[in-house]
Parts: C-alpha cells; structure tokens; sequence
C-alpha cells in the first residue's frame, strides 16, 4: 500500500501551541493585572486552560460558534459580562502576546524536507482557516500545503470520520492512500483510523488519556521517525501503541 500524501494537524504537532499559549497569556495577565486574584501565575494559567477546553468543546459539538466560544472563554475567565465587542478587544490584546511567542517545533522542518519531493501534503484542523491560514503564513509553512481545511468551514471536526475524509476528497485520493499525524490520541490517532487513513499520533508527551484496545494509530514521539513509517507503510501487523 502507497502513501502519496501526508495530512497534518496544526496545534501541538507542527506548531508549539501549548508554550505560546501559556506564554502569552502569562504575559497578557501581567498586562491587564489579573494576576492579583490568583496565588500564582500557574493557578490562572490552568484556569485559562480549563475554561478553553470547556469552551472548545462546546465548539466542537456545534454548540456555539468558533468567535462565541472565544468571547465565553473571556467572561468565564473574568466572571464578567462584558459586551461582544469588549471581549473581542481583550481576546485580541491576548493574541498580541500569543503571537509574539510562537514557534514551530524543532523537528517541524526537517521531516517536511524529507517528505517535500516525495508526498503531497495538506493541513485538517479543528479551528478555522483565518486563524489557520494566518499562522502558517506566519511560521513560513503555508506554501507548503496544497490545501488547508478546517473544522470552522467544513461545518464538521476531528474526530468526526467525515472531515478526515473530506481532506482525502480535496486531495483526489482514497483513505488508504492518505497518512494524518496530529498530536491527539483520540480526535487525530483514533479518529484518522476509524475513517480509514494510515494513523500517525505524535506524542509530545501531553497527558492524554490513552486508549486501549486494537491497534488504531502508530505512536511516534519525534517527526524524524515519521519518512521512514508512511515510506514503509507498516499500518498492519504492528504492536500497539494505545496499550
């Protein structure tokens, strides 16, 4: 079986969201002076994470739109209620500070170069093609994806069979012929099997709860161990990752 494109994940996989955005927004707090309710800068951080994740997966399961739980994560977080605009303005005074601490992983470049002349490549993420679109530009990698989808527009999301499959439909290939890496065991790793694509999780070493059960992804834990896996293509036979 023939690998001919890799579609990737965004967030925690090329990019290092996790630091940026722990990074600004502890400097955004510093900023807005929010740290004076917190016995620490640690304490509000996992509170700011909390609540994003509450948020996003109410976004994740169309419960609200992707700019609403942007606004809830503010007032939540303030115990506020502010108005749209208002939490528009401070969610964008913390993008300042996210941005100014972005970063691709260090072994982001190098994979892509091995991979450039002999796989296509595509980006699926459960965010939105402004935000996306934006970053990628940003962090020098948009080039280098013949198409960009995400969960925002494609009006479905990880780990949903249906939007692994419509990353294969713009690519003009059958799952079987599509390799996805992202760093989620269940939304990339479990999800990109379930809908037939050769299942790559890299684990950046996040705590994540793992699944258990029948082999579903290949765990790699650095992107330099990824051009030899969908070169080889080794999808049977190997030993779980999830166990």
């Amino acid at each position: 079986m023939t690998i001919r494109a890799v579609v990737w994940d965004v967030d925690d996989t090329l990019f290092d969201y996790t630091t940026a955005d722990r990074e600004g927004m502890r400097a955004h707090l510093v900023t807005e002076g929010l740290l004076a309710g917190y016995d620490s800068p640690e304490q509000a951080l996992v509170r700011w994470r909390e609540i994003t994740d509450r948020q996003w997966a109410r976004y994740a399961a169309g419960e609200c739109s992707f700019q609403d739980q942007r606004r809830d994560r503010v007032r939540v977080f303030l115990g506020a209620e502010p108005t749209d605009d208002e939490c528009d303005a401070w969610f964008q005074r913390y993008i300042g500070h996210y941005e100014a601490a972005w970063s691709l992983f260090p072994d982001v470049l190098p994979a892509l170069e091995a991979l450039a002349a002999s796989h296509r490549h595509a980006v699926l993420s459960n965010s939105s093609i402004t935000v996306q679109e934006h970053k990628l530009r940003t962090l020098g990698l948009l080039d280098r994806f013949e198409v960009v989808l995400c969960a925002a527009e494609l009006g479905v999301s990880k780990p949903a069979a249906r939007a692994f499959l419509a990353a294969c439909e713009a690519l003009g290939l059958p799952p079987h012929e599509v390799a996805y890496v992202g760093d989620h065991p269940e939304i990339d790793g479990r999800g990109a099997a379930e809908a037939g694509l050769l299942s790559v999780w890299i684990d950046r070493g996040a705590a994540y709860a793992r699944a258990v059960g029948q082999v579903v992804a290949h765990r790699i834990s650095t992107l330099a161990e990824l051009p030899a896996l969908v070169r080889a293509d080794t999808r049977f036979g190997a030993p779980s990752t999830f166990g």
